[in-house]
């Protein structure tokens, strides 16, 4: 279970995971040594998986990003697994989302150009024979957030979840 302290760690771990332990235990509230055993523990418990650069994309010339949605025919396993591996390995691939619905994949990529963009929908991705659509979505502004609070019901017009509902 993930408790205050847990989520005030993780806060502040993916603020800047090269932060001291000193740092993180003063921007915590508690002791180095208990900052030290809560990492330990959540690293431990597969809840931080790993530390990574966060890449300013516009730095490495890649000023376009783009979310393309893509359908795959047939959707066998076979097919899903195969262009997955063939598009995770693309210098231009971000990120990669197999999803539900009327598209299989959603690929998070990052170019220089508009005609970069182009190329790789037109020249890589419509070339591969199990790709039936594509339908591409230019990113205007990229933040990365991810959420370590716990969910809340949604509270509307000031009454507890399910008031005034039977059944």
């Amino acid at each position: 279970m993930i408790d205050e302290l847990d989520r005030a760690i993780l806060r502040e771990l993916q603020k800047d995971a090269r932060q001291t332990n000193r740092d993180l235990a003063a921007a915590v509230g508690v002791a180095p040594s208990t900052s030290l055993e809560r990492v330990r523990a959540l690293r431990e418990r597969g809840v931080v998986r790993g530390y990574r650069a966060d890449v300013d994309l516009d730095a490495i010339g890649r000023h376009v990003q783009a979310m393309i949605a893509v359908r795959i025919r047939p959707p066998s396993r076979r097919n899903i697994e195969s262009f997955r591996e063939w598009v995770s390995r693309l210098s231009e691939t971000v990120g990669v989302f197999v999803t539900s619905g009327s598209r299989d994949f959603l690929i998070h990529i990052a170019v220089a150009d508009t005609d970069g963009l182009y190329a790789f929908v037109i020249d890589r991705l419509t070339q591969r024979p199990e790709v039936a659509d594509v339908e591409t979505s230019v990113v205007y502004e990229h933040r990365r957030a991810v959420p370590v609070d716990p969910i809340r019901e949604r509270r509307s017009e000031g009454r507890e979840p399910n008031q005034g509902r039977t059944g």
